[in-house]
């Protein structure tokens, strides 16, 4: 694999410079403060590519990942496009020899993780997704606490998820042949905390689903009406060593969850609010309940692409290597293969 000798020699390319969130600015800084250098943006909205020429003045401009791909010499590129096109679009960057970073979720199915690592190990390039969130301080907390000083002993059950009630976006997220399912865009983060605190191998996972109510429910011309996520999604992880974890996602929650990701172990329990702070519960002396609560530190995403630049200027190991990225969509990917089938799927990567 080719290293660099500074990060500056490091030209980044983003896929995606579209208004929503502003992420494809927001990738371009991330790099350029990691000591990267910003070098092209291919986008489809020729209005959004004068937005990233005002932004960043003198850097390349693409209507098309193939022109791209063709004429610039980016050696990075960070795809900011819909779940779907995740693969098939870092599959051509590969293929021209470029280095990847895949917004999460990596990919969306198992066999498109395989193919894409196959690839990268062919080409000798670097695959990553932006897992940013690994280095969020709620989790880098709850792994020092749990895993390093195990406050709570043996961690047997992760309880995770998100949502509420309402009628989803009128967006790509909210169809399912696009995004993947309502467990692929917040399920992906939880799970790739709940990996970092269970240090086991996956066993078999079961998923359950409840759909059709909201799609019943949208206009007769909404775009997602017959393409729709499922209203609730479940995914339930058995792990080698007993435990387990329930991640539930969904637009039909009608009671407010009191935490997003909370763990359950042989000694306490540790619950993780984003907004509110972590609470540790301890069992006391008869039915009395020992509780601690604080804030979360700050978190540290920019270690994220700080990570990258020192793997391709060989001073550190990759933090989110391709086969990290791939645990959480093979769970996925089984969850969404068992609601279907209606029982439990074996695992092929632990």
């Amino acid at each position: 694999m080719r290293r660099y000798k500074k990060a500056s020699d490091i030209k980044v390319g983003v896929i995606g410079y579209g208004g929503a969130f502003n992420m494809g600015k927001q990738h371009l800084e991330g790099c350029r403060k990691a000591g990267m250098s910003p070098f092209a943006v291919c986008e489809i909205d020729p209005s959004r590519l004068e937005v990233a020429r005002s932004d960043y003045p003198g850097i390349e401009t693409y209507g098309s990942l193939k022109d791209m791909l063709a004429q610039s010499e980016a050696d990075l590129i960070i795809h900011i496009t819909p779940h779907n096109l995740h693969y098939p679009l870092a599959a051509q960057c590969v293929k021209a020899g470029r280095h990847v970073v895949t917004e999460k979720p990596f990919v969306v199915t198992t066999a498109e993780a395989d193919k894409l690592i196959a690839l990268a190990n062919k080409h000798d390039v670097m695959v990553s997704t932006y897992h940013n969130r690994h280095w969020d301080g709620w989790i880098m907390r709850a792994v020092d606490q749990i895993v390093n000083k195990k406050v709570i002993g043996e961690v047997f059950r992760v309880e995770a998820g998100m949502g509420g009630y309402g009628m989803p976006g009128d967006w790509w997220r909210t169809s399912k042949s696009i995004s993947g399912g309502i467990l692929y865009d917040w399920g992906v983060h939880l799970l790739e905390y709940a990996l970092q605190v269970v240090r086991s191998e996956v066993v078999e996972v079961s998923g359950f689903a409840k759909t059709g109510y909201w799609a019943a429910k949208m206009p007769k011309n909404a775009p997602w009406k017959n393409d729709c996520n499922e209203d609730e999604a479940t995914a339930i992880v058995r792990f080698k060593n007993g435990a387990m974890i329930n991640l539930s996602i969904t637009h039909l929650g009608s009671a407010p969850r009191p935490y997003q990701i909370a763990f359950y172990g042989t000694g306490g329990a540790y619950e993780i609010n984003y907004s509110q702070g972590w609470t540790l519960r301890k069992p006391g002396r008869g039915k009395e309940l020992v509780e601690k609560t604080g804030k979360h530190p700050a978190s540290k995403g920019h270690l994220y692409y700080q990570n990258v630049a020192d793997y391709l200027t060989g001073k550190d190991q990759l933090v989110i290597t391709p086969e990290w990225a791939r645990r959480p969509i093979h769970i996925l990917d089984l969850a969404n293969r068992s609601a279907q089938a209606g029982k439990a799927l074996k695992a092929k990567y632990g």
